[in-house]
């Protein structure tokens, strides 16, 4: 009986009636990827049940969509926007020479 593989999607010949990968890689692989949202899904729900602060110290309420234990204006280190922004400006005042 010929099939098309859950995974990737490929046609295949099934030996068996409730066969639904081609290969042992396809059906590891699925797994792995189920056993990821459910981790990322069950991080999720906790999240909405608790109150998050920000612990870069500006004491933020964070997102429960927010992965990250850290607000959007502390996980930007500052001093490396200067100094990109300095680069910059160096840049374009040697193209005006």
């Amino acid at each position: 009986m010929i099939k098309v593989c859950q995974w990737c999607e490929k046609e295949f010949d099934s030996h068996i009636r409730n066969q639904i990968y081609c290969s042992s890689d396809c059906r590891t692989n699925s797994t792995k990827q189920k056993i990821s949202q459910r981790y990322h899904q069950s991080k999720f729900r906790t999240r909405l049940k608790k109150e998050r602060r920000c612990a870069g110290g500006c004491n933020t309420l964070l997102s429960v969509y927010n992965d990250s234990k850290f607000c959007d204006s502390c996980l930007v280190n500052n001093k490396q926007v200067d100094k990109l922004m300095k680069e910059i400006k160096g840049y374009f005042d040697y193209e005006k020479e």
